[in-house]
């Protein structure tokens, strides 16, 4: 089993900035992906960001220039830089991870519990 703590998110103004962190915990044996995945209300699950254990990474198109996804492999951590947030940012995020574990030794999608980012003046 793998379990993951997400660091709360909070309000911020348009043009400000927030952190977020999550830390997967458990029996882990390899994690090969850890993202990042938006939902606002009525609208779809959206990717985005990602990075791979070798460090390749991908963003949504809306957040490239302003978000910085990073990884502390060594903790199994990642984490999700946002800058220069818009009201548009505003959704509940979910970070995952594609790992394995002692239990189950093939690749599984893993989701952390969400979090709220709200971007209001």
């Amino acid at each position: 089993q793998a379990q993951f703590v997400e660091s709360v998110g909070g309000l911020a103004q348009p043009g400000g900035s927030l952190r977020l962190s999550c830390a997967a915990s458990g029996s882990i044996v390899s994690i090969s992906v850890m993202g990042w995945l938006r939902q606002a209300p009525g609208q779809q699950r959206d990717l985005v960001a990602k990075i791979t254990t070798t460090g390749s990474i991908n963003y949504l198109d809306s957040v490239k220039g302003r978000f910085t996804i990073s990884k502390d492999n060594a903790n199994n951590t990642v984490y999700l830089q946002m800058s220069s947030l818009k009201p548009e940012d505003t959704a509940v995020y979910y970070c995952y991870a594609d790992l394995a574990t002692i239990r189950l030794r093939v690749q599984a999608r893993y989701w952390g519990q969400g979090t709220q980012v709200t971007v209001s003046s």
